[in-house]
């Protein structure tokens, strides 16, 4: 599993022309699944982005988490994030999980937030998405289950 967070000061998400999501300040994660990722690559990924501690403290200092500042999360499915594009222009996607096995982490995820309190929006899984946001910092993490990087 793989995930691209982005703190941010705002974002949202459009399907067809209509927002469908959107947060102030907080965390994007955009959230890629594997078709071989198990319980174990979610707990992982699950746990690296809620305990990430990228916002500031009263010092100016990266120490808090998005559980320490109650901020907003907007999450939007990414398959795109296991694009392989080593041999030619032409990403394949062929690690990217299937519709049934991604959704289901998907929805997990946010099912999870939710009932740790944390304010979440999301995207459409599946769906062609606009997605629009004020990175603030910028502040850029990228997370991989399998720690390819």
């Amino acid at each position: 599993m793989r995930a691209v967070i982005q703190r941010v000061k705002k974002a949202s998400v459009k399907v067809e022309e209509n927002i469908i999501g959107q947060i102030g300040y907080g965390l994007l994660i955009l959230l890629g699944v594997e078709a071989e990722d198990t319980q174990e690559d979610f707990e992982y990924i699950y746990k690296k982005t809620t305990n990430l501690r990228i916002f500031d403290d009263d010092n100016g200092v990266m120490n808090l988490s998005i559980k320490d500042i109650q901020g907003e999360i907007l999450v939007v499915s990414q398959f795109t994030l296991y694009g392989d594009a080593r041999k030619g222009n032409r990403p394949s996607y062929i690690r990217a999980a299937k519709f049934d096995s991604g959704v289901k982490f998907y929805e997990e995820f946010i099912k999870r937030a939710q009932s740790e309190s944390l304010k979440v929006a999301t995207g459409e899984y599946g769906a062609d998405m606009d997605v629009e946001l004020i990175n603030h910092g910028p502040v850029t993490i990228l997370l991989d289950s399998r720690k390819e990087f």
